[in-house]
């Protein structure tokens, strides 16, 4: 559970799973993943996810979604003979902004290795200002996660 570590106060059901390759150059002088590494995983998970949900309703070149603020805990290294998975779930729908976590899991015994906390802004490409996600979006979200909008928006 979540609670002490991200804040969330019930159990997150992760609902987007993917596999995840451990490459050579992932790892550093002490033999773990490098921190740095936990991102880049984390960005193929959201983008895999956002295709999931979104599926043919997201045209990129018109509307974005940008980092506003992540935050990690690393829990326990990874290893390269790990295999690792992402789990990503959205745990809160704003107007402009939704919030995302994201864990790395050990495949093997479950164990979670890192967590992470992302907010991320809706963006229009042509005026590169802020907007509001739209309401088909936040629609795809909360039959993905199986939750209404009501208890997405809740803070």
């Amino acid at each position: 559970m979540f609670e002490t570590i991200i804040g969330m106060s019930e159990e997150i059901k992760f609902k987007h799973v993917i596999p995840v390759q451990i490459r050579f150059s992932d790892v550093d002088q002490f033999g773990h993943v490098n921190n740095s590494v936990y991102f880049s995983l984390y960005d193929l998970a959201k983008t895999t996810y956002f295709e999931d949900v979104f599926g043919d309703l997201h045209d990129w070149s018109k509307l974005a979604v940008v980092v506003a603020n992540i935050n990690a805990n690393f829990l326990s290294p990874v290893f390269f003979s790990d295999e690792l998975i992402v789990e990503t779930a959205v745990v809160h729908i704003g107007n402009k902004s939704m919030t995302l976590v994201q864990r790395a899991v050990n495949k093997k015994d479950g164990m979670v290795k890192c967590e992470c906390r992302t907010v991320m802004v809706g963006y229009d490409v042509a005026t590169k200002e802020p907007i509001a996600i739209p309401d088909s979006y936040k629609d795809a979200i909360c039959s993905f996660e199986g939750k209404t909008l009501e208890e997405l928006s809740k803070p």
